[in-house]
């Protein structure tokens, strides 16, 4: 049985499932190749992907994702775009794991760019100051 058989009525163009934008690598295994993606659009009920390749609107395949497997269908194409239609709605939590942000453990350092000015005794600032008019810039709050 083929990906229609599980997909409920028509197409009706009008998105029901929140999405979520990302950029991933995926893999559409189609009945001749399977063709490496990137995911750039995930919902419950379908996906956007680019490839190389681009299989035809109507097929039928399997995209893929770390352990997620879903029977889906080509709905519509534009370019190396493809729209996916599954064949039941997924879990996109799942797909999507691994980019749940992690708390930030105030006891580790750091490492970004301090601002000019941050944490600066009185003397440097003067330093700075003082560099900023030798140069023709005027360093406010330095």
């Amino acid at each position: 049985m083929g990906v229609e058989g599980f997909i409920d009525g028509p197409p009706t163009g009008q998105r029901r499932a929140k999405r979520a934008r990302v950029l991933l690598a995926a893999r559409l295994e189609t009945h001749a190749q399977d063709i490496d993606a990137r995911l750039r659009d995930l919902s419950q009920r379908g996906a956007l992907v680019e490839c190389l390749t681009v299989p035809p609107v109507g097929s039928e395949l399997v995209f893929s994702r770390n352990t997620i497997r879903v029977p889906a269908r080509v709905a519509w194409t534009a370019g190396n775009r493809v729209g996916l239609e599954f064949a039941y709605a997924i879990d996109e939590t799942e797909v999507l794991v691994q980019l749940r942000r992690t708390p930030v453990d105030q006891n580790q350092p750091r490492f970004r760019r301090p601002r000019l000015g941050e944490d600066m005794t009185r003397e440097e600032r003067q330093v700075v100051q003082r560099w900023g008019a030798a140069v023709g810039i005027n360093l406010p709050g330095a």
